[in-house]
């Protein structure tokens, strides 16, 4: 019978365990400033970020809702304790010109599954277009 027990005992801790085990991202910044720049200078920030759960960190997707924003991510499984990188890239040719600020939204498979991050500046027009 305390045989019967210790197992049952353990098979439920095991679960328990499972259940509760998961990855959690943690980005060391979730806003970047990307200064004041011309229209035809490309910019990019890169926001890395660590799995400080106990299961493998798997990015799924990184979208923004504007096509002048774009989002490249670490596509194979972060292992926990480990480094991962989402890089953006703004183009600001055929946008508005002035402040910005855009959002880029980080779905994964972690405990915290979407998770926005920034990026905020200022274009202006070229030296040429401008005269």
């Amino acid at each position: 019978m305390k045989k019967f027990r210790f197992i049952l005992l353990f098979a439920v801790v095991f679960v328990a365990q499972m259940a509760f085990s998961q990855a959690v991202i943690k980005f060391d910044t979730t806003k970047i400033d990307l200064g004041t720049f011309t229209e035809s200078q490309v910019k990019t920030a890169v926001f890395e970020f660590t799995n400080t759960g106990d299961k493998p960190l798997v990015v799924h997707q990184a979208f923004s809702s504007c096509g002048c924003t774009v989002a490249d991510f670490t596509k194979e499984p972060v292992q926990p304790n480990a480094k991962g990188r989402v890089v953006v890239t703004y183009n600001a040719k055929g946008t508005f010109l002035g402040s910005f600020k855009k959002k880029v939204v980080v779905r994964t498979n972690a405990q915290n599954g979407f998770v926005p991050i920034y990026i905020e500046g200022t274009s202006k027009p070229d030296a040429a277009s401008s005269k």
